[in-house]
């Protein structure tokens, strides 16, 4: 696939990139260069290979998924101005 001059000023309008007129010729050969390598990517076989994230298998580390209370609610309500049975107290604002 090849691009022309009409397409790259296409490409930059919709990038909104300005690019002078001069400069013009030497984007479309780079953009020809990088259309270039993804079609020698189409030429390989990846047949039976499986996507990946990432070139060495990693396992992320999980931890047990539990609910709890974080078993230290009395002191997170230890310098509120008023709580009762572990919940904060504050003054009614809406009648």
């Amino acid at each position: 696939m090849s691009v022309d001059l009409a397409t790259v000023k296409r490409v930059a309008h919709l990038a909104r990139i300005a690019v002078p007129e001069a400069d013009l010729p030497k984007l479309q050969g780079e953009l020809n260069a990088i259309l270039g390598f993804v079609e020698q990517l189409d030429e390989v076989n990846v047949e039976g290979v499986e996507p990946m994230t990432s070139v060495t298998p990693m396992a992320i580390k999980q931890r047990e998924d539990v609910v709890t209370d974080g078993e230290i609610a009395d002191k997170i309500v230890a310098n509120a101005p008023a709580s009762e049975d572990d919940y904060f107290m504050v003054p009614k604002v809406i009648e």
